[in-house]
């Protein structure tokens, strides 16, 4: 396979976007971070610190990563452009501005076809893979190896060499991605689920007491207390069991389960343990801001809302507290991209600044558009953040993709659009 292919497989899949639970369990309430051993210094220098007696990062906690400026003033840089100022025809579309004929042909193109996959960056490729293939029952699809300038570009990391394995669960699709070169740096370990860095999956179980008892068996190590039902009060989401736990690297995971009637009715009567991805969820600090992106830019329709909390809630995420506002979003085929806003507490952190691809906590989604230049377009015309310089060529005929570019969501989760040419199924799925 050329080379060429093989980083952009590192994104993975997910499942259809139900909303009922989103939770992750990472305890710690240390004023500082801890990584690996650094001093605190070292820690807040890279965008990490809970100190309240730093005043710049005490107002950007406070306003959340949406303050671009304060966000710069913490890492010493230029503010970027935030949410607030997306422009451009796909905003003026779905506000029912007048639009020309080119705009709302430039918007199909930018517009997402499909939630392809969802990627994590690792350290040891071998610890992980035997994780997600013995603990959990995802299948090896591919394993490459590439190197290259197309891929230092896709990716922004500079003289990067990666392997990449593609698994397979049910029919969605991960990728775990191993940076040999440059190796990044681990998640923090006192990171918790209201941090604008959180992302997990759910993986949908069909029965959720006995998908607790086989991860008790392997060890797992518990993100949330253990299993919560969602209290019936709570119309969209009652009835819903989930689990949060972690990958041997701290990468959280969620298993979930649906009762008749709530989820993509797909999940039912099924009898396998483990069913696959029902979506990918991540932190966001003000619901109405990410939506312009997401909803606005890249075309995502919002499958449903809901507003979680109580003790469920907080044993779930691990959060003392815990109100979330949820929103599920999907594109017309693929898995779904659920918001996570915590309304309460407030005392998340901003997506760092200095993050790489090759940090562990910088997960990655990939999303099929029409064509990555008009992607390209669209999103300097809209001031969307740039990972990539641009488009890059990427052109594989096995796989048929032919271009991505790779751009951050408004709170720095990281996003590759590709175009992808016809192809059928078992060629895309063995890639």
């Amino acid at each position: 396979m050329s080379s060429r292919v093989s980083v952009l497989l590192a994104v993975v899949a997910i499942g259809t976007s139900i909303f009922g639970a989103s939770y992750f369990g990472a305890s710690g309430d240390s004023a500082t971070r801890e990584i690996s051993g650094e001093t605190s210094s070292a820690v807040r220098s890279t965008g990490f610190s809970r100190n309240p007696s730093n005043q710049v990062s005490g107002k950007a906690l406070a306003a959340g990563i949406g303050n671009e400026t304060l966000q710069a003033e913490i890492q010493g840089k230029e503010p970027t452009a935030s949410a607030s100022s997306l422009t451009g025809a796909p905003f003026r579309l779905k506000a029912g501005l007048q639009t020309t004929a080119q705009e709302k042909a430039e918007h199909q193109s930018v517009a997402v076809k499909e939630v392809d996959s969802v990627g994590l960056t690792v350290h040891d490729m071998e610890a992980e893979l035997k994780f997600f293939t013995e603990v959990l029952p995802f299948e090896k699809v591919s394993d490459e190896e590439v190197v290259g300038e197309d891929f230092e570009e896709l990716l922004g990391v500079f003289g990067c060499r990666v392997r990449v394995v593609r698994l397979k669960l049910g029919t969605e699709f991960i990728t775990l991605t191993q940076f040999l070169a440059p190796r990044g740096r681990p998640i923090p370990v006192d990171s918790k689920s209201n941090d604008n860095w959180f992302q997990h999956i759910a993986i949908v179980v069909s029965d959720m007491e006995a998908a607790y008892k086989h991860l008790r068996k392997h060890n797992v190590e518990h993100a949330s207390t253990g299993p919560q039902t969602l209290p019936d009060w709570n119309t969209n989401a009652g009835g819903i069991k989930a689990f949060y736990f972690k990958d041997p690297e701290g990468h959280v995971l969620e298993i979930i389960w649906f009762p008749e009637g709530k989820g993509n009715p797909r999940w039912q009567g099924q009898t396998d343990l483990f069913l696959g991805i029902d979506h990918t969820a991540i932190a966001v600090s003000d619901t109405d801001e990410a939506l312009k992106f997401y909803r606005d830019f890249l075309g995502m329709e919002v499958a449903g809302e809901s507003e979680n909390y109580g003790p469920e809630q907080e044993r779930l995420n691990n959060v003392f507290g815990a109100r979330l506002r949820i929103t599920g979003l999907t594109a017309s085929k693929g898995p779904g991209i659920e918001l996570l806003e915590y309304l309460a507490p407030s005392d998340g952190l901003p997506y760092p600044v200095s993050t790489k691809m090759n940090d562990l906590w910088s997960w990655r989604t990939r999303l099929i558009v029409g064509s990555a230049d008009e992607a390209m377009k669209a999103a300097k015309s809209a001031n969307v953040d740039f990972v990539s310089p641009g488009s890059v060529d990427i052109v594989d005929d096995e796989i048929g993709i032919d271009k991505g570019v790779t751009v951050s969501g408004p709170f720095g989760h990281r996003m590759i659009l590709v175009e992808e040419a016809t192809q059928n199924e078992e060629t895309k799925g063995a890639k």
